[in-house]
């Protein structure tokens, strides 16, 4: 039940603001309310929705403070992920990045916009998975919804597989000097889209 509350979420089939309401959700999906109810407790420790005592949960709206300040951990962290990635890549690890950039592109190309978005996010997971640092994963797995509700919905698809492609190729040469100026470009682009998407100006004061 979490995982398809957080999916209708992420994926922007509950947008921001819309109402969780326990019973009509159960109805729904044809569940009891106690599992919709431990489903929205989770999903607002994971800080995607916003509990109303006595009336009903909402989707979270960020933001531009917030959607900055995401940005700018996410930059930061990702960074050390990819550059970590590159130096402690095996053949094997690039392979499997491979294969979801190749998975991302394909549905890009096809307009499959939920596989796009899905695989795109799955991208970066993997690349934190080469990073091999418990404790960057450990701290990484604190924010994921966030980010994935953030910066997972783009709509330029193929440009965001574009982009991914260059950093694939920078892992597979173990460019670190490459990557630490593409990761920042990278999530600049993924500010801006989220900005574009919730409309606001993450670079006024």
């Amino acid at each position: 039940m979490t995982r398809i509350l957080r999916d209708d979420i992420v994926l922007g089939r509950r947008m921001p603001g819309s109402r969780l309401v326990e019973r009509d959700i159960a109805a729904e999906l044809d569940v009891s309310r106690l599992p919709v109810r431990e489903a929205i407790r989770t999903l607002v420790a994971e800080g995607v929705v916003v509990a109303r005592p006595r009336t009903w949960a909402v989707v979270r709206e960020f933001t531009r403070q917030e959607l900055q300040d995401f940005g700018e951990v996410r930059e930061a962290v990702e960074t050390m992920i990819f550059v970590f990635a590159a130096q402690r890549r095996t053949a094997e690890g690039v392979a499997r990045l491979r294969a979801v950039y190749e998975q991302e592109f394909a549905a890009a190309e096809a307009g499959d916009v939920e596989a796009a978005r899905i695989a795109a996010t799955r991208f970066h997971e993997v690349a934190a998975h080469l990073a091999a640092n418990d404790t960057i994963f450990e701290m990484v797995s604190v924010f994921t919804t966030r980010l994935r509700w953030l910066f997972g919905q783009h709509d330029d698809l193929v440009e965001t597989a574009e982009e991914h492609r260059v950093i694939l190729e920078a892992v597979e040469a173990q460019d670190a000097a490459a990557l630490r100026e593409l990761i920042p470009q990278h999530t600049m682009n993924s500010v801006a889209s989220a900005a574009r998407r919730l409309g606001v100006d993450p670079a006024s004061s």
